[in-house]
């Protein structure tokens, strides 16, 4: 059976079936054939995800060959694009429109349909993560037939598939929000944690994206902030910290350390309390924990599964070495971010079971109810998403 593993090694699965449609109507065969056996069916992208959402012992789909963009209305700016795309693919064919993403991650390894698929977030009070975005999807059902969703045509299924973590069927397209083409201006500084803290109203309020890394041990922050600029991008490109230039060319970054991370969204107002928690429990329980915290922001949405459904947030993530073991410090982490009222990034390890994440989503029955009117025998779900129904 083919093994399929994750970015990081550390989630595999030894499927009966590893397919790579190249053409939608390759797709709708294949899902007809599941239907017909009774076999489960998972989508992946670039398996960049840190849960285990792609698991199964039946079929995976991956979703490479179906990429590229399909149209762009740089009027009412939007573009459709195939499900399968890497975010690192997608600046220069937008920026040749004269658009770009709303916003994207640091990471630009994941396709467009992985990252809506699970809110995958970049950082800015102002700025929605990317499921936010979506205006429309084409989806293959377990059955083989195409549904289209967006506001009018299957509002409901649109609603509760912005985030779909790969729930509904097989996303082949997207329709996302786009906006003008823009340079960013990045500035890279270390600062007391401390003061950073004390100051995270005004750092996060000042400039288009602010986010900072702690490294357990020191007691200075790695602060950066990136704002909007009407200055030409300059090349070559400066390195992580100094550049400018548009605006997929600053947000994304290497990070090619292979790694396993937890993050969670508390509200706005707990970050910094949140935070100094983490520290304090790092310092006295794990003081051997060589990864940093990241801490970012995120604005409020309305996206039925997104960890800023009514609330804006702080976002913290811990991260552990693929070579050390991480439940411990995740798990010492996560009763914090209890503490604070979290809600786990649904691409990262979380313990959470389905009570305590329907406490902490208030549509989430809704979600499922809308599920399983489109997916009746469950086709889309494996182990790792069954647990979760109530």
């Amino acid at each position: 059976m083919p093994l399929w593993k994750n970015w990081s090694g550390r989630i595999s699965a030894h499927a009966r079936r590893i397919a790579t449609p190249s053409h939608e109507k390759d797709l709708r065969a294949l899902l007809a054939e599941s239907e017909a056996s009774g076999s489960k069916v998972r989508a992946v992208g670039t398996g960049h995800s840190h849960s285990a959402l792609v698991p199964t012992d039946d079929i995976i789909v991956d979703l490479k060959a179906l990429s590229g963009v399909v149209d762009i209305d740089p009027y009412r700016r939007w573009a459709r694009i195939r499900a399968g795309s890497p975010i690192s693919g997608l600046g220069k064919p937008l920026r040749e429109a004269g658009v770009a993403l709303l916003n994207q991650g640091d990471i630009d390894r994941q396709t467009i349909s992985g990252a809506t698929a699970t809110g995958t977030h970049g950082t800015g009070r102002r700025l929605q993560n990317l499921s936010a975005a979506v205006q429309g999807m084409r989806i293959v059902l377990h059955d083989g037939q195409i549904v289209e969703c967006d506001a009018q045509r299957e509002p409901e299924l649109f609603e509760a598939s912005r985030l779909h973590l790969g729930a509904f069927g097989i996303v082949t397209e997207i329709t996302v929000a786009v906006r003008p083409a823009y340079r960013l201006q990045e500035k890279l500084w270390l600062e007391s944690l401390d003061d950073v803290l004390d100051r995270s109203e005004t750092l996060t309020q000042a400039t288009r994206h602010f986010e900072f890394f702690w490294m357990p041990g020191s007691s200075r922050a790695a602060c950066k902030s990136l704002e909007e600029t009407q200055l030409a991008a300059v090349y070559p490109l400066a390195s992580e910290g100094n550049r400018l230039a548009w605006s997929d060319e600053v947000l994304a970054n290497d990070r090619p350390e292979q790694h396993t991370e937890m993050e969670y969204s508390v509200p706005i107002d707990k970050g910094p309390e949140c935070f100094r928690a983490l520290r304090r429990l790092i310092r006295e329980s794990f003081p051997g924990l060589q990864w940093p915290l990241e801490y970012r922001t995120l604005a409020a949405d309305n996206v039925w599964l997104s960890t800023a459904y009514d609330q804006p947030c702080a976002t913290i993530s811990v991260h552990q070495g693929i070579d050390s073991d991480e439940e411990p410090v995740f798990r010492a982490c996560e009763e914090i971010f209890r503490e604070y009222g979290g809600r786990p990034h649904w691409g990262k390890v979380h313990f959470q079971d389905a009570e305590e994440l329907a406490a902490a989503h208030p549509r989430w029955a809704d979600w499922w109810r809308v599920r399983d009117r489109w997916d009746p025998n469950g086709r889309f779900l494996n182990d790792h998403l069954a647990a979760w129904r109530r």
